[in-house]
């Protein structure tokens, strides 16, 4: 069998879905005749932790690990609640404190790419022996963090090897990037870092059809679109929840607030005495104080459950027991190619799908051609009220769901297929 490098920062036990899309291509890459070996961290900061990962590591997989040092383990002891805040990727856009604004600061403009740069040379050291080791013919970086793609630049440049780098986001049009506080010389560093790697690289990878269109701007390399996906699973059957429950399940950062749909909701409340009785709106991960704040301020505070993070095995449940399932994304220009990861659990899950993003948001074509619900922008209110008045009627009626069509395309292995195909 080929053997491939897979260089990935998030493994398990990490959370959230930065883990689960090269976890799940390891899973089926021996299908197609490719033997995955795997390079992670020894001593990893991971902001979120999920041990039901590690059960579905594959047993005969090879995995090399080497010390990191992370300065996010350092701040922590100045704050442990805002280091693990912003290691999330939740960032407040009001009222941040000094000490966050310095964070902040540090972190785009000291740690470029991100602070896990310390790890690049020393990777490049102890793997230039792996690669000779396992006879290895290509490598796989995956970001972010984008100081992954710093490995394979360095790898590339002293082997013989086909290096493919794979972004699961976007590097200098992240939503987040206009918040870490960068000097001009700090973004011009990051601009010239992004197009080494991707002229360097022998292949990108990337997670939507946006991507590609900007990254095809800086470089004249193949680039393919992969999506994230779902994973069949054999799971307990549920019981829908006898309230109207919107869950959004997963971490709701500060952007991601969407104004119109709190004030939709809120009249309904207020006007709707049926709807009133039975509505809830559940957070089921990490929330964006500003987006409480918001919630709240449209008279939902008595409306709103707060879980948490929970497991990915109790995510999927809450997933599939919800009248309506919540996805939101950053209002700005640079997010319309943003697409969610949960979004293809969401349409496994067969509820329905409400959401609202950008202008253009390539989520919208993908919900309509799948027929698996409606997506709105931050200026719609009549349309959504009459949608979620459509859906509560139907809630009613015990007749609310969805039939997914052509999401089989989006299942884990056929995915897999064309990465083995593409490698």
């Amino acid at each position: 069998m080929r053997r491939v490098l897979v260089i990935t920062y998030y493994w398990p036990p990490a959370g959230g879905p930065g883990v689960q899309r090269w976890l799940k291509f390891v899973k089926y890459l021996p299908d197609f005749g490719i033997e995955p070996i795997v390079y992670i961290p020894e001593n990893p900061h991971y902001p979120l932790v999920d041990d039901t990962f590690l059960d579905e590591v594959p047993e005969q997989v090879r995995i090399y690990k080497h010390p990191i040092i992370e300065p996010y383990g350092i701040a922590s002891f100045f704050s442990s609640k805002k280091t693990k805040r912003i290691s999330s990727g939740v960032i407040k856009n009001r009222d941040q404190s000094f000490l966050e604004k310095f964070m902040l600061w540090v972190r785009g403009n000291i740690f470029i790419p991100d602070a896990r740069k310390f790890w690049v040379r020393p990777s490049v050291r102890f793997l230039s022996d792996i690669i000779d080791k396992e006879s290895i013919e290509t490598i796989i970086t995956t970001g972010p963090p984008h100081s992954l793609h710093l490995i394979g630049l360095g790898l590339k440049e002293k082997k013989n090897i086909q290096w493919i780098a794979d972004f699961r986001d976007p590097w200098t049009s992240i939503g987040y990037h206009k918040k870490l506080k960068l000097t001009n010389s700090s973004k011009k560093k990051h601009k010239r870092l992004e197009s080494l790697v991707l002229n360097t690289a022998d292949k990108v990878l990337v997670t939507s059809k946006t991507t590609k269109e900007e990254f095809g701007q800086l470089t004249s390399k193949p680039i393919k679109v992969i999506t994230n996906g779902f994973e069949p699973k054999d799971l307990d059957e549920v019981q829908l929840d006898r309230n109207f429950t919107i869950s959004h399940i997963g971490s709701m950062l500060t952007g991601r607030n969407p104004i119109n749909l709190w004030q939709v909701l809120g009249q309904l409340v207020k006007e709707n005495s049926e709807f009133k009785n039975v509505f809830k709106l559940n957070f089921i991960g990490i929330v964006g104080e500003d987006v409480l704040a918001s919630v709240h301020r449209y008279g939902l505070k008595d409306y709103v459950e707060v879980v948490g993070y929970v497991s990915h095995k109790k995510a999927l449940e809450y997933q599939r027991k919800a009248q309506v399932l919540l996805l939101a994304e950053i209002d700005s220009f640079e997010t319309k190619g943003i697409i969610p990861g949960k979004l293809f659990e969401y349409m496994s899950a067969q509820r329905p799908i409400l959401g609202v993003g950008p202008q253009g948001w390539e989520v919208a074509a993908m919900v309509s051609d799948t027929e698996t619900g409606k997506v709105f922008d931050y200026q719609d209110r009549s349309e959504l009220k009459n949608v979620i008045l459509e859906w509560f009627k139907k809630y009613k009626e015990n007749s609310l769901q969805v039939s997914s069509m052509n999401i089989n395309s989006y299942s884990r292995r056929e995915l897999t297929k064309k990465l083995a195909e593409y490698i």
